[in-house]
């Protein structure tokens, strides 16, 4: 009897423990990758099936945006994973039950090698992915990129504006800064729409849209930071890529490599570009609202052309002495020069009784020379701490130094018969040479430390100090019209020497608890400013500011496909040497201009709301900003006496009424926008498209100045793939015109078409484009006004381009060079204008 009590409650527990292992559940995660780009497979879908029986899947999921995936899965044994997308080869792995959670890491999913015949498969990879304080739209993934300039395709990237004169706004505002590969680039933050022409995008991975930079970020940068990440990671093996390119614009071409043996990686590209600028036309009007005898009304029409030159380069390499020490070395170099002609004529006339009658005439012709380039170094260790997960320290040292140089010719020739009374005026009108040469150094040291604690929280901080050593030698030569020699004019020439040290320090706090993560951060810089004059009239002086940042922002999960985000993020900027210079530029007669030594940083507050949205079918990013700005720099432009510019030498008076500005702490801005971006996959071979920006402004100035007004942005186009990798692509783009605090700029429409062909299993791909080739020339036109008076330009350049690029890939995509988490960003200083002390002869009164 006992043993028969004893068997049955075997038997019942040995059922229970069946009952319980196989009734039991565990998690299952890990993330598909491509194997060629190492970038996220979004939208794949992963079924789980017992061993024993693979034909019935008992759970099935689809990746997320950045291919990651998770399911909990019932029962316990030996299962298959299959992962299918289209296009793609079938990934099958088998596990184990036998804990909580499955971990299968990194899974790489490869492209179909056999496809059926007149059958293309396709899968349209997402352009845009968005986090909580960024979006990220992937260059290299977008047919056009292929034929594009940088500058053409930041008119698809979310937040983004570029205008029908290439000038580019980033969340409405002129003011952003330009990295590259997480490094600030200085060169192109201060011409941004020069350089980034003269890139071709074939060489860029992404581009992303930093809104709210946290505290590791400098202070600088009112509309938020560009971080251009080029070709060269993600990759195993080796690679070379080589490409050419050919239009009416211009030729270039350059190659991208990137090789891997044991733990050295190095990867290198290089791009030279060759630029031809047809010539162009400008003409334009300066009105007196207040006319007088001192006051002319002058007309003027003229036409310029130039040629020039980029080249870009990268080195990059990493070795990894062990798995917690990664060691990277870096070297860039970035610059052109460019070669310009012009010529302009002038026609004054009374704006007093008689009305209209000639008071003087000439003609200006001008040639110059400038270079410029951007040199840096780098290199950062980092160490990861064995014991705590993600605990990281970063030291990293930067070394650049940006020389440029200019040379430029304004010669006049004036017209006999000019007004009497107007002589003393005519006589400054003397030809001129301007010789410059400026460079600036600069050394950053910094330490970076990040840490979680717990399993939802992390803390971020850091040091940094940049010592930057500016120079600048600008040289002015006049002669008389009377042919003699070009003297040096001493009184009007400039060397100085400019001397920054900054210190910064940062604390961040990050949060990521379930469909929750947040980020609170605050950051404290000390500026001190050293400015020297050797020669000229300028007068030493030093100006020190200390800023304090705050950031927020909040996101929330919506879904696996869809997250809304809320910020706050306050920016900042110092003036550079050209605000702040109290050095007179009286070389134009009737023009001049000078700096104010007294002033203060600008701070910019803003708060935007986003929503995000991804599936295979619709991609979407929506956006609403309000920001404000209670102190920002503007320059003030007024028609005055002569007597009233206390530094003017009066033996240089001519008895008239000049232009005069400025630049003072008195801006106040408030500007509420919307931008949005969809993306519609409407079949496996068909994509549309649409980016939007919109906006309020209203400004608010000196001397009663006030200005505001709506403008759009808009972008939209479709891409077709066909059979045997054929691609076209169709783009319109336009703006209303945008609002400044004395007037407001110009509309434009403009439209693109591409084709593309892939030949020798994509290795090798052949492209051709047009755009704006219905008209030769397109016209902008702006409207000023201020005290005393009101100005109308209007500018046309030729818009039509077209021309065809090839490229070729060789060896294979398999092996990338580490970065390091963390590295140098330095954005500091508002420039403006030039950083010279002199300037240019312009236009008569």
């Amino acid at each position: 009897m006992k043993f028969r009590q004893t068997l049955l409650l075997l038997c019942l527990l040995t059922c229970g423990m069946a009952m319980a292992q196989t009734s039991g559940s565990f998690r299952v995660k890990g993330v598909v990758l491509d194997s060629l780009t190492q970038e996220g497979e979004p939208y794949a879908t992963v079924k789980i099936a017992k061993k024993n029986k693979p034909e019935k899947a008992v759970k099935a999921v689809l990746t997320d945006i950045n291919g990651a995936f998770s399911a909990t899965v019932n029962g316990q044994g030996d299962f298959l994973l299959t992962i299918s997308s289209m296009g793609r080869e079938p990934l099958v792995r088998e596990f184990a039950s036998g804990a909580k959670e499955v971990d299968l890491g990194t899974l790489y999913i490869t492209d179909a090698a056999n496809e059926l015949a007149e059958v293309v498969v396709t899968a349209q990879k997402p352009l845009v992915k968005a986090d909580i304080d960024k979006i990220e739209y992937n260059v290299a993934d977008d047919p056009d990129s292929e034929t594009n300039s940088l500058l053409e395709m930041l008119r698809k990237v979310p937040m983004v504006t570029v205008d029908g004169e290439d000038n580019i706004q980033v969340n409405g505002s002129s003011s952003f800064k330009v990295y590259v590969n997480g490094r600030p680039n200085n060169m192109m933050s201060n011409n941004p729409k020069e350089v980034l022409k003269s890139m071709p995008a074939n060489t860029i991975k992404h581009i992303e849209v930093i809104t709210n930079p946290g505290p590791k970020y400098d202070a600088e940068g009112v509309g938020g930071i560009l971080n251009i990440v080029t070709e060269g990671g993600g990759f195993e093996g080796y690679t070379v890529t080589l490409s050419a390119n050919g239009s009416n614009r211009g030729a270039g071409g350059g190659f991208f490599g990137t090789v891997q043996k044991g733990k050295f990686t190095l990867s290198a590209r290089y791009n030279y570009n060759k630029s031809y600028s047809p010539r162009s036309y400008m003409g334009g009007s300066q009105t007196a609202t207040e006319p007088s005898a001192d006051r002319a009304n002058v007309a003027y029409g003229g036409s310029s052309k130039s040629d020039g030159n980029f080249q870009a380069g990268s080195l990059e390499a990493s070795y990894e002495i062990d798995t917690l020490n990664l060691v990277t070395a870096s070297f860039g170099l970035w610059g052109g020069g460019n070669d310009g002609h012009s010529g302009s004529s002038y026609l004054a006339t009374s704006s007093v009784e008689p009305v209209g009658a000639t008071l003087y005439r000439y003609t200006t012709a001008g040639r110059s020379h400038s270079s410029w380039y951007s040199i840096d170094g780098g290199l950062d260790y980092q160490h990861i701490f064995p014991h705590v997960k993600n605990r990281m320290l970063t030291i990293s040292y930067k070394i650049n130094t940006r020389p440029d140089t200019s040379d430029s010719y304004s010669e006049y020739s004036v017209d006999d018969g000019y007004a009497t009374d107007w002589a003393d005026y005519i006589r400054r009108l003397e030809d001129l040479r301007m010789d410059g040469s400026q460079n600036t150094t600069e050394h950053t040291v910094q330490t970076d430390f990040t840490t979680p604690i717990g399993q939802y929280h992390t803390v971020e901080t850091g040091v940094k100090y940049i010592r930057r050593n500016n120079s600048a030698d600008n040289d002015r030569y006049t002669r008389r019209q009377d042919g003699s020699d070009y003297a040096f004019d001493e009184d009007h020439s400039t060397h100085y020497r400019h001397a920054n040290d900054i210190l910064a320090a940062y604390l961040g706090y990050a949060l990521r608890w379930k469909k929750l993560s947040g980020r609170l951060g605050v950051r404290y810089e000390h500026t001190i400013q050293n400015v020297k004059y050797l020669l000229g009239r300028g007068e030493d002086f030093r100006k020190d500011f200390d800023d304090v940042v705050p950031s927020a922002s909040i996101g929330w999960k919506l879904s696996d496909f869809s997250n809304v985000r809320l910020g706050y993020n306050m920016r900042i900027y110092r003036p550079g040497i050209w605000y702040l210079n109290p050095y007179l530029d009286d070389s134009n007669p009737s023009a001049m201009s000078q700096g104010n030594s007294d002033l203060d940083s600008e701070k910019n507050h803003s708060f935007d709301l986003s929503y995000s949205s991804f599936s295979q079918k619709f991609n979407i990013n929506l956006s609403a900003r309000y920001s404000f700005t209670n102190n920002s720099i503007q320059p003030v432009t007024r028609l005055v006496s002569e007597t009233e510019i206390a530094d003017l030498n009066p033996e240089n008076y001519t008895g008239k009424d000049v232009l005069y500005t400025s630049y003072y702490n008195i801006g106040k801005s408030r500007n509420a926008s919307l931008s949005a971006y969809v993306n519609w996959n409407a079949s496996s071979n068909t994509r549309v498209y649409v980016n939007l920006f919109g906006g309020y402004t209203q400004l608010k100035g000196a001397d009663g100045l006030e200005n505001h007004g709506w403008n759009l942005f808009a972008f939209g186009g479709a891409q077709q793939s066909f059979k045997h990798d054929w691609r076209l692509s169709l783009n319109v783009y336009g703006q209303t015109p945008w609002i400044m605090l004395q007037g407001k700029g110009s509309s434009f429409l403009g439209y693109s078409l591409s084709l593309n062909k892939s030949f020798l299993d994509k290795r090798l791909t052949l492209s051709a484009f047009a755009s704006n080739f219905l008209e030769k020339y397109q016209r902008y036109e702006s409207h000023t006004e201020g005290a005393g008076f009101r100005s109308d330009s209007w500018n046309r350049f030729p818009q039509a381009n077209f021309g065809v690029s090839v490229s070729y890939r060789l060896g294979e995509l398999k092996a990338s060079v580490k970065r390091v988490a963390r590295s140098i960003s330095n954005d500091d200083v508002k420039s403006g204008g030039s950083e010279g002390g002199g300037g240019s002869m312009g236009g008569g009164q």
